[in-house]
């Protein structure tokens, strides 16, 4: 039985007791050990593309995320689950400052990118957001021609010399998002005039043309009908080939097809990480258990 079909009917034997887990980080930076006593399975990874190490926000008064830490592989797709409210999107959102929009919202611990502390008083976000892109829960195409929503990117990066150049981005980001044989023929028309499921790839799209090392999607397809969650589905598992993903949702069918590991969060604490077929057959803590088998949630 793999995965997906355990979301559906999972085993009721007992779950074991797991001892607590402790990791080092190769080649990320100088970050500290941790041990991350709270998080039972395996956060910790060799090296790590992303590395988050006692990770904590704050909103105003409220404690939305504890102590969080984890790594993110190269070339994984991570799928981030739990209730709502449990902090999943806020920590999402640190991978790439998105949090700093937030006048409230403050941050502590590490997050490394690549050896590279994000969060170091010398870091500029406008090219963080490059590096690490994000494609959020409702399609959001500017308000311009399908062709100059992916353009815009390379633009003001400066990724492209000549036109033929800023051309050729268009279209292999297009191409990468399955999305170019429907609208080579119009890429003069409004990006908002598309389909949902077609404006959720030309997001994806205007994300890859600025070359990302990281995707971070937040619930994709939480507006999308079944075939246009299908096609993005398929497309991140083309898409994990390049480039890293982590995704949150709350579809855990969608959480077991296309993730290779999977971390579930419950009142802003991350309480297990593991390979999705183990987290979704055989969850090591009793709150994971819990949610996967609908107690609550």
């Amino acid at each position: 039985m793999d995965a997906a079909q355990a979301v559906l009917k999972i085993s009721d034997m007992p779950f074991p007791a797991v001892d607590e887990q402790q990791g080092t980080v190769e080649g990320a930076g100088p970050a500290p050990r941790a041990d991350n006593r709270d998080t039972v399975g395996e956060p910790f990874v060799e090296d790590p593309r992303m590395t988050c190490r006692d990770v904590n926000v704050y909103y105003g008064e409220k404690h939305a995320i504890r102590d969080v830490s984890i790594d993110i592989a190269h070339n994984e797709v991570l799928a981030m689950i739990g209730p709502s409210g449990c902090g999943k999107s806020t920590f999402l959102r640190c991978l790439n400052r998105m949090n700093d929009t937030v006048d409230t919202c403050r941050v502590s611990g590490r997050i490394l990118l690549d050896g590279l502390d994000i969060y170091g008083r010398l870091v500029d976000v406008v090219p963080l957001r490059a590096r690490v892109g994000m494609v959020f829960q409702k399609p959001n195409p500017f308000p311009k021609s399908i062709y100059d929503n992916i353009a815009y990117g390379p633009r003001i990066h400066g990724l492209a010399e000549s036109r033929s150049e800023l051309d050729g981005i268009v279209e292999n980001s297009l191409k990468k998002a399955g999305l170019w044989q429907e609208v080579h023929d119009r890429l003069d028309q409004p990006g908002t005039g598309l389909s949902g499921g077609q404006q959720q790839r030309l997001c994806i799209a205007r994300a890859i043309a600025v070359q990302p090392e990281v995707i971070l999607m937040d619930e994709p397809c939480s507006a999308l009908d079944p075939i246009a969650t299908a096609t993005v589905e398929d497309l991140i598992a083309e898409l994990r080939e390049q480039y890293t993903i982590v995704i949150v949702t709350h579809n855990m069918q969608q959480a077991a097809r296309v993730s290779r590991r999977t971390a579930y969060f419950h009142l802003g604490a991350l309480i297990e990480v593991g390979p999705t077929d183990r987290i979704f057959t055989n969850p090591r803590h009793r709150l994971t258990e819990d949610y996967i088998t609908g107690r609550f949630g």
